[in-house]
This record gives structure tokens, sequence and C-alpha cells, in this order.
């Protein structure tokens, strides 16, 4: 796990320093090595960086930026490939030597012998840039599901790119400006979707996208080599699920290859549990097992995570968090964040607890809810779907009364701020006429339509409901001959994953310098499961009986039999107690509101609501105002 950063272009003295400054504000993604590597000649060129967490061949044979000496092909690599070994024999066959025991040098030498259809070989996590000299261009590539960020920029004749949107914040040249459509993003769903940014002009390079970029700068093209496959039918189903569980059990046991030491989180609900059973099963000793807990016994599921780690025989260790160390770190975990976002923190204080014991890896169970139906909205939106669909002929007059009836009729009203919840959503959900899309974003809006208005009072807002927006363009198409459930995966695979998980545990991760993988995303497992049918995947729903399975008798069923919670900390208590003036002070400071472009009173009544209990207004949404002013301070970009 590393932190890469490059320039293309017209190349003179200020072009090393400035990939120098993107690289120093990324050490803690690579505190063991940095460097520099640039092209021949002059004119118009390629300078690569790179900052190195060592994790594979530790050794300085794995330094990069890395140039192969027969072709002079140079690459700068950041993530995992964990089939890597399997490639290397490949490659030996065909006469290639290797001097380390790095991933990093099969990459390369996978790109000198097969060129871009070298991507399609990698099995892991990554966001890389490799320079070919007889073409005289750059290709960059983020992996599949999106696991590695990748932001870039055309700045002043230049392109350039880094693994984080603060390290090229470092640029004289690029405007600290907010983009106002990624604005009116993050007031709709909590954080930005992609391939925008909160900086106008630096865009974030989508999941399973390559781009190539020619010595002067300019993009030469940009094309999508990979997205979630479609389900197949009439597949055997026995062999389907043998398959699925053996790519599975792989998965995990690839994402355990490591010269440095590694653990697993643990909290102790299924997708976890399941990774860290698997883990255990592959390990000759106790893997490190890794959960939180707090005094606040509402939120604390320690004795979960306790409860799984004996079953299964692991070193489990538990870190408290208390509220006034949460405090006393606030501002390091908030200047974590590379973009704002409602909620990342947990992930902060879990990696740094883990970091601190000594470990650089840890494996994480994110995705086995959008991929086995976990969630609430595989239950809720089928229904909301054929409400809406019901609903098409009643005029828009009577949809909105009907909403604010049953709005009201069900969580009373608030004087100052409706409801924002999915009662107070009611009409926009009747509004999307059944359209999945549509409705996957009403139920994940953060604020209500009147509500966001009210926010951004005096400015147009750039995005309109049923527009949808960044990836909701091409998920449309893609889920309007799926079944309910296979859509509702698809979204929240491709929005609340690609979108937000998966950037808010990287840069939180990282802040510690702690590698996090994810077994349950390897994009190999993941087409295995488009295999299974519907009832073995996602039947009954919310169970996730698939992996409940594939744990076989090394945990009882009963640890599971429990109503499902989210990892989240007590910030709905502790932004009422210890955090209330410092949240209050930032969420009154009229001059950042306006420098934002925000309603200072609007953001008022939110937070009075909030102290006041009103039904509806959930810490999630005083915290996203109180993220978002704090970073837009914090990294001096205003509208």
């Amino acid at each position: 796990m590393c932190g890469i950063a490059g320039l293309v272009g017209s190349l003179d003295f200020r072009c090393t320093a400035n990939v120098e400054r993107m690289l120093d504000a990324m050490v803690h993604r690579g505190p063991d090595q940095d460097g520099l590597w640039a092209s021949s000649g002059s004119g118009s060129g390629v300078i690569l960086g790179h900052r190195r967490l060592s994790i594979l061949d530790i050794s300085e044979a794995g330094r990069q930026p890395m140039v192969h000496p027969a072709s002079g092909t140079a690459l700068t690599f950041n993530g995992e490939c964990y089939n890597y070994a399997e490639i290397r024999s490949e490659l030996e066959a065909l006469g290639y030597c290797f001097v380390s025991r790095s991933d990093t040098e099969v990459v390369l030498a996978a790109f000198v012998e097969w060129g871009e259809e070298a991507i399609g070989r990698l099995r892991g996590m990554f966001a890389l840039a490799c320079y070919d000299p007889f073409s005289d261009t750059l290709l960059i590539v983020r992996d599949r599901l999106g696991i590695k960020p990748l932001y870039y920029t055309s700045q002043s004749g230049h392109f350039l790119f880094a693994s984080e949107l603060r390290a090229l914040l470092t640029l004289d040249y690029l405007p600290r400006r907010i983009d106002p459509m990624a604005l009116d993003s993050y007031l709709w769903h909590g954080f930005v979707l992609g391939p925008r940014t909160m900086v106008r002009d630096v865009h974030l390079l989508e999941g399973g996208v390559a781009l190539r970029v020619a010595s002067n700068g300019e993009i030469l093209r940009q094309h999508r080599y990979w997205q979630i496959p479609p389900s197949k039918v009439g597949v055997d189903q026995v062999l389907a699920v043998r398959e699925a569980e053996a790519e599975l059990e792989k998965a995990v046991r690839l994402h355990l290859v490591s010269d440095v030491p590694l653990g697993v989180f643990l909290s102790g609900g299924v997708d976890s549990s399941v990774v860290a059973a698997l883990a255990q099963r592959s390990s000759s000793r106790p893997i490190k097992t890794f959960n939180l807990r707090f005094n606040e016994e509402k939120y604390d599921e320690s004795r979960f995570a306790t409860s799984v780690a004996n079953a299964l025989r692991t070193d489990h260790h538990e870190f408290l968090l208390t509220e006034q160390q949460f405090r006393n770190q606030l501002d390091d975990a908030i200047g974590s964040l590379d973009q704002p976002t409602f909620d990342a923190i947990n992930t902060y204080f879990i990696s740094r607890a883990v970091r601190e014991a000594g470990l650089t890896v840890a494996l994480s169970g994110a995705g086995g809810d959008e991929l086995f139906g976990g969630y609430a909205s595989f239950t809720n939106l089928p229904r909301m779907m054929h409400i809406g669909k019901l609903a098409v002929g009643i005029p828009d007059p009577v949809r909105a009364l009907v909403g604010r009836l049953v709005c009201k009729l069900v969580m009373g009203q608030g004087p100052e701020v409706p409801p924002q919840t999915r009662w107070g959503k009611l009409y926009y959900a009747l509004s999307t006429r059944g359209n999945i899309v549509g409705l996957y974003q009403v139920w994940c809006a953060m604020f209500t339509r009147e509500l966001q208005e009210a926010l951004r009072q005096g400015s147009e807002l750039s995005l309109k409901w049923g527009l949808y927006p960044g990836v909701y363009q091409n998920l449309r198409d893609q889920t309007d001959s799926e079944e309910d459930l296979l859509a509702i995966s698809r979204l929240e695979l491709t929005s609340f994953v690609g979108e937000r998980l998966l950037r808010d545990t990287d840069t939180t991760s990282m802040a510690s310098s702690l590698e996090v993988r994810v077994p349950l995303l390897d994009h190999v497992f993941i087409e295995s499961i488009s295999k299974v049918s519907i009832e073995n995947r996602f039947l009954p729903i919310r169970k996730k009986d698939f992996l409940i399975r594939m744990m076989g008798r090394q945990l009882p069923v009963e640890i599971f039999n429990r109503p499902k919670a989210a990892f989240e900390l007590p910030l709905e208590k502790w932004c009422r107690t210890t955090l209330l003036k410092e949240v209050e002070g930032t969420l009154t400071n009229k001059i950042i509101a306006d420098l934002i472009g925000l309603e200072s009173e609007t953001i008022g009544r939110i937070w009075r609501a909030f102290k006041r209990h009103d039904p509806g207004i959930h810490w999630s949404r005083v915290w996203s105002l109180f993220v978002l002013m704090n970073w837009c301070e914090r990294n001096n970009v205003y509208l």
C-alpha cells in the first residue's frame, strides 16, 4: 500500500518540485521510502512519484517507481496484486527473470509483455500509472471496484494525478474552489459522487476505468474495462454455489499474503466473522483480531466479537474508545478525511489502534451486506417500488398531500425542520413512479429536497431529483432489466461501497499507515456470485445464509440471531455532550457558511431541532454539515 503521484506535459525545473510536494503531502501513505523517475529527453515528458509502505518484499529491490531494464517501461503502483505469484510463473516460462519478490515487478513485466491487456490479468486492489516509451504515453488505471483511489486534473498545460485529492491541493496553480455540483451532491448523499470531487476541476478516476494520456498532457482515451456482471441464468446451482464458496476461500487466502504483521477487523457481525473464520482456517497459528468497544452499551458490540473470537480461538484484542479519547483525537480524525463525508472516522479510530498495536495490514468484512442483502434497503425498496407504481396515475399535488399527511401521522411534525426520514421523503419516493434508481437516491438522501433548497438559498441547485448524477447515469440502463434484489445490490455496491465506503476506508486507514484489504470485494468472487440464484444468494433477506454456511461448524448460528447493527460511534450522544460546544461553534459560524454557499439560518434551524430531539433529525444530519464546514475551512476551499 502506497501513495502515487505524477505529472505529464512540458517539463521544467518546477515540475519535479510539484511532484515532490504532492509526495510530501502523502507521507502517511508511505513512510518507508519515496522515489521519483522522469522520462528522458527535453520538451514534453512524464514524471512519476511514489511513497512506499513496505508490505511485500520490504527490501530495496521493491523500491518504486520501477523501470524495466530492457524496455524502459516505468511503473508507479499503489495496492496489491494478489495473484502475482501465478503471473510471475507464467512470465518466467516466457523467459522473464526477476530480482525481487515484490508484486510490483511482476505487474511491470506483465505490462511489458501484454501491454494494456495485462489489466485483465490482475486480481487485486490497485491504482497505477505505467509509462510506455514506445508509444510515449502514460496509462492510468484504477482497480475494478475502486478500492484504491486516484484523482487527476489538467492545469497550466499539465496532466497531474495523485492518490489523494489533498496532494493535488499543494499545487499553487490549482484553484481552491468548490465545485457547485459536488456541493449539491454532498447535501444530497452526505458524500460527493464521482467522477466529481469537492474541488472544481479535480476528477476521480472511476473504478474499472483506464485512462491514456499523451506525453504533452492531452487525454487520448478513457474506457471502462470492467463492471459488475449481470446475473447468469440457467446455471447448475450446486456447481455455482460450490464455485463461489471456493473463490471466497481462495480470495481470503490470497489476501493473507504479507511480509509484515497482519490482522482482521472483527465486529462480531456475519461479514467480518466469515472473513476471520476463513482466515483462521488458512492459518497455522491464531490470527490477530481487533475490535473497538465503548462505554455506551447501546453502541458496544464487543461481546459479540469476543464470542466469535473465542469460538475461532483467535488472538483477540479490544480497544476501548472513551468519549474523552474521541474528543482528544477528533482534530486528527477529521484531518484524515481526503474529502468531506458524513461517516468515516469510525475506521480512523480502529485503524489507529491496530497500527499502534504493531500491524501494517488488516482485513475487513466490507461488502457482505451489499452482496447478500444485509441492508434494510433490500426489504423496503421493493415495497416502495410497488407503491410508487400504484401511484403513477395520482396527480402530483395529491401525492404531495398524501406524503405530508402520512409523515405527520407517523412521525409528528417538528416546529422548524420536517423529519428527514423515509416518511419525510415519501412524496419524493412516490414521484419516482417505481423507478429503482430514482427511488434508491431518495432512500439514501441526507436531506429532503425542501431542506436542500433552503440550505442553498439564493443558488440554483445544480442537481435535480431524477436526473441521475454521476455514477447513476450509467446505472439506470443496467438496472432496468434486472430483478429488484439484483438491482439494489448493484446500486449498493456501486454507490455506497464504490463511492463512499471504500474511499473513506482508504483515506482514514492510510492516515495511520495501515493497509485495509477487502476480500469479499474480490472481483473473481463477485463474478462467481453472479452465477448463484437469487434464492441461494439473498433469501431469506438480511440473514446472509450464504456467508453463514461458509463458516461451517466453526461458529454457532445463534451468535448472529440478533438485529443488525452498524459499526457506529456514539455520536448521537457525544454531539450533545462533550462535542456540543465544538459542533455548535462550527455550525453557527456564519462567515464559513457564507464562503461555502450555505444558508446559515437553515443550518441553525437543523442544529436547534437536533438539540431539541425533534423527530427524524438524526445525528448524521448535523454531523455531515459539521464535517463539511470543518473540511472546507481546514483546506481553504470555498465556493
